[in-house]
């Protein structure tokens, strides 16, 4: 993730944020503003964390290209897409769906795991 954003046109600074009010946390200054993303993963039915989810590859996630000035989690949702990865197999803008009261993202992954973006 961390790669794909430095890589992303726009993008000038990438950084983890380990501790307080949201750890797991990412801040990013896209066009000369930022923006922190807090990142919550979750397992695959079954898994453990003792034993790492093997790796299931498919066709990358379908995904629209956003602004950079428009919502937060369109842009970056398209920015994830635009890496066409075979691990993503969907990804969920929340401010897209019908009331559209969060902002954030759902990546599910062909092996069953996802990851929550939240945008704080």
């Amino acid at each position: 993730m961390i790669d794909v954003l430095k890589n992303t046109p726009d993008v000038g600074m990438v950084d983890r944020i380990e501790g307080g009010p949201h750890p797991y946390a990412l801040t990013v200054t896209v066009a000369g503003r930022e923006q922190r993303w807090q990142v919550i993963g979750q397992l695959a039915e079954g898994a453990k964390h003792d034993t790492p989810t093997a790796a299931v590859h498919g066709a990358p996630a379908a995904f629209k290209e956003a602004p950079v000035g428009g919502a937060p989690d369109a842009w970056l949702g398209g920015v994830i897409g635009a890496a066409e990865s075979p691990d993503t197999k969907s990804i969920d803008v929340w401010s897209a769906r019908e009331g559209g009261q969060s902002t954030g993202l759902t990546v599910s992954f062909h092996n069953g795991e996802r990851a929550f973006l939240r945008y704080v």
